[in-house]
């Protein structure tokens, strides 16, 4: 039994053919949209490429490109298709091509969706990226005078400025590793080399963070160094005091905008994937109409249109068994009664006995 049969008269059946030509038009536009997108998103990462590990995080990006253009180059052929079909002359030539066309569509249609969700799954691989680039760029923050790393400390400053954001997971980060460059520092000073000399690996550190953790908005001039020293400062209580620094780490910060971004993007990718499934459904109904018709012989009669010949059980089992035999068909059957009647057969002369050869004359 048909699933979801409809009954189809011409001149539905031409108006269907017109709206789908209409609606695939409308899904190139989509297609556009898609590509679009994932160029968006990979350009906002390639921007952000300084402070991310090497990863899949370019897999979401990549996808909708793909799928983007596939649905462009499939959608103009199905708006061919569907102009097509409102002759049933014009249609004959596409018959063979139309379910072929219809399970790529599907398969298609299928990819949007996985670009959909993969929006919504790749927060922790994107989380681990930045994680480990922010940790490796905070580490290089002070070697400005190698090359390879020397961009490093203007990229984390613009940063943490631009995001309103401090260190990795926060601004004690800076606390436990050297980012103020050697060059910089006053050998002579008893200061410095005490705290050189505290240190097991010999490194600067002091409980402060770069300028550009500083918070313009905070009434009190920023306070960079001796964070965790009350006495260092008049009316001052590291615990209690609003800090005029950022709090938020810059890990959290980007994994927020991504995040926004691909939740946006997930969001028209599945609408995007609704309508491009309500026209592969349009399709299939013209196309079963359409095959329909020219069963009957009359152009101009009804015709049935429906979604699967068969119940859903049915066309699981079918598509199952046929699966199922695919690799069976170069085999020889070993079975009693069912053996190759080709196999073993005997030399033969037709039934003639005896026959004997005229000779070729020869020329006189």
């Amino acid at each position: 039994m048909a699933v979801l049969r409809v009954k189809f008269t011409k001149t539905k059946r031409d108006k269907l053919a017109q709206i789908l030509w209409i609606l695939n038009w409308v899904s190139v536009v989509s297609g556009i949209i898609l590509f679009s997108l994932g160029l968006f998103l990979k350009i906002e990462i390639k921007k952000r490429n300084e402070v991310m590990a090497k990863g899949d995080i370019n897999s979401v990006p990549n996808m909708l490109l793909s799928v983007g253009v596939i649905a462009c180059i499939i959608n103009f052929l199905g708006g061919k298709i569907c102009y097509d079909c409102s002759d049933a002359n014009k249609f004959s030539r596409w018959k063979l091509v139309m379910l072929p066309y219809i399970v790529c569509t599907f398969c298609f249609t299928f990819c949007i969706l996985v670009g959909a969700l993969m929006c919504y799954t790749m927060r922790n691989e994107l989380e681990e990226s930045l994680y480990l680039g922010l940790r490796d760029a905070i580490k290089f923050y002070k070697d400005t005078d190698i090359p390879g790393r020397c961009f490093l400390k203007k990229t984390v400053d613009m940063l943490q400025i631009g995001f309103k954001c401090c260190g990795n997971n926060g601004f004690r980060d800076w606390f436990e590793i050297q980012w103020v460059s050697a060059r910089y520092l006053n050998m002579a000073s008893k200061e410095v080399l005490d705290r050189l000399k505290s240190n097991v690996d010999g490194k600067f550190l002091v409980d402060g963070v770069p300028f550009s953790c500083c918070n313009p908005s905070s009434p009190r001039p920023c306070i960079q160094y001796q964070l965790t020293n009350n006495s260092a400062h008049y009316n001052y209580d590291f615990l209690t005091e609003e800090l005029n620094i950022w709090v938020k780490g810059c890990r959290e910060a980007l994994l927020d905008y991504y995040t926004a971004i691909m939740r946006s993007i997930g969001i028209a990718a599945l609408l995007i994937w609704l309508f491009e499934l309500s026209v592969l459904i349009g399709v299939r109904y013209l196309q079963t109409a359409m095959k329909n018709v020219l069963l009957l012989g009359d152009l101009e009669g009804e015709s049935d249109g429906w979604l699967l010949e068969n119940s859903f059980v049915e066309t699981a089992k079918y598509n199952i068994s046929i699966i199922k035999n695919l690799g069976k068909a170069n085999q020889i059957s070993t079975v009693s009664g069912m053996n190759d009647p080709n196999i073993d057969v005997q030399n033969t002369n037709c039934g003639k006995t005896n026959v004997t050869t005229k000779s070729i004359p020869a020329a006189s």
